[in-house]
């Protein structure tokens, strides 16, 4: 049996971090069984570099070793490629194919992106991995296929099954043995190591020098979260070999390549909020209710001087300040003839709003919500009982006479016709 660090000069890999030197180890101690295989971690870890490490491991190591992307075979082709089709199968099938199958009869077959599989297909496949048992597209007969199936994805396959996006049945079968490579972010030290050997295959690629990083630029380099993993680390090294003139790069230069350099280092992030957060809240809250308070009263105040005054033109043209501040709007308040009172609930709002005349307590986190308890009640006033007084005391003083009462209100006379007709006088 060979050596880890043989197996990964042999194939190119470069690393020591642990769970990539288990991952490795996992796949030498499988590849002499036809265990079938699942390979999972995050897209661009390498992981097609399994399947091949247990292929030439594997005693079906001088069959056909066939790789096949599941997720960019279109699902209406997917089965005629995996299991063949007979002719005049369906429209454009002018010939009877071979699916891959059957081609990698007493072989590997590596099934890349496995858990983007239709439903339908994952039926056939579970069929093949139980007996060896598949049927082309269009036929009828039974065929049998002697293949090592390994399998990789990047999906979380639990969510994938709860979801109903995945066969569990078909899951199990696959994740016999399931080998997990671990994104680039959790192997610090070999990050490094990687960029200086992609860094050297540019240079001799392009016929240049190898670029080298400042201490600086290394330390961007194993802090970034390289959300891409091996692939964007190549991508980077090949596009900064190319690019740049000057051989050392400085951080600068390098975080310029890194997308979100900054917002892509670790963070940590409390989960609870400080006692001052929720003492904020509630001074926040308060000021709230205290305007709101501030605002009936001065309502109030306004009720009242057209009560006693009895001149509600004047009251309006003494008070227009505070009667803009009431209603907010500027043509409201010109129109302020108490027209639109029926559709205020102010009984319903003075009974909610009342607000304690103390001064707040320090906050307590664990009573946070008792200043609810501590709300005062205040008198109630009803704007539709003092309107409709006001409109009696006004037809009294004038005798009946709607149009002098109207004046005297600061309404118009179809208002107080209105009213009139509303309360029935």
């Amino acid at each position: 049996m060979e050596s880890v660090q043989a197996i990964k000069q042999r194939f190119g890999i470069i690393g020591n971090d642990v769970k990539l030197n288990r991952a490795i180890e996992k796949a030498i101690q499988v590849a002499p069984t036809d265990i079938s295989v699942l390979v999972t971690g995050e897209s661009g870890v390498g992981k097609e570099a399994v399947p091949k490490i247990i292929h030439s491991l594997s005693h079906r190591k001088h069959g056909k070793f066939i790789a096949v992307n599941c997720g960019a075979i279109p699902e209406g082709t997917i089965d005629s490629e995996l299991f063949g089709h007979e002719k005049g199968a369906f429209t454009g099938a002018t010939q009877t194919r071979s699916g891959y199958f059957e081609e990698a009869d007493g072989g590997t077959i590596f099934l890349d992106e496995v858990g983007e599989l239709p439903l339908t297909t994952q039926v056939r496949l579970l069929r093949v991995l139980e007996n060896g048992e598949f049927i082309k597209v269009g036929s009828s007969k039974v065929q049998k296929t002697n293949v090592r199936i390994v399998a990789a994805t990047n999906v979380n396959m639990f969510e994938a099954i709860k979801k109903e996006k995945f066969r569990e049945d078909l899951y199990y079968r696959l994740s016999t043995v399931e080998i997990h490579l671990p994104p680039l972010r959790e192997r610090k030290d070999d990050i490094h190591l990687l960029f200086r050997k992609f860094a050297a295959d540019f240079a001799q690629k392009y016929k240049m020098p190898t670029i080298r990083l400042n201490d600086t630029a290394v330390h961007l380099l194993n802090k970034y979260r390289w959300s891409g993993n091996i692939r964007q680390l190549r991508n980077i090294a090949e596009q900064i070999s190319v690019l740049e003139q000057e051989r050392t790069v400085s951080l600068d230069t390098l975080r310029s390549y890194l997308p979100d350099a900054g917002s892509n280092l670790p963070a940590v992030v409390g989960n609870t909020k400080s006692e001052n957060d929720f003492s904020s809240e509630r001074e926040i809250l308060y000021k709230v209710l205290f305007d709101m308070k501030s605002d009936l009263n001065d309502l109030k105040k306004l009720t009242m001087e057209l009560m006693q005054n009895g001149n509600g033109k004047k009251v309006r043209e003494d008070n227009e300040s505070l009667i803009k501040k009431i209603y907010g709007d500027e043509d409201d308040a010109q129109d302020f003839d108490f027209e639109n009172t029926e559709d205020i609930d102010a009984d319903h709002a003075l009974e909610v709003l009342q607000i304690p005349e103390h001064t707040p307590q320090p906050f307590q986190q664990e009573d946070k919500y008792h200043f609810a308890e501590e709300i005062e009640e205040e008198e109630t006033l009803s704007l539709q009982d003092k309107e409709l007084e006001l409109i009696k005391k006004a037809l009294e003083r004038n005798k009946g006479k709607r149009k002098a009462a109207a004046q005297e209100l600061g309404i118009s006379e179809r208002t107080l016709y209105r009213k009139i007709k509303q309360y029935d006088l």
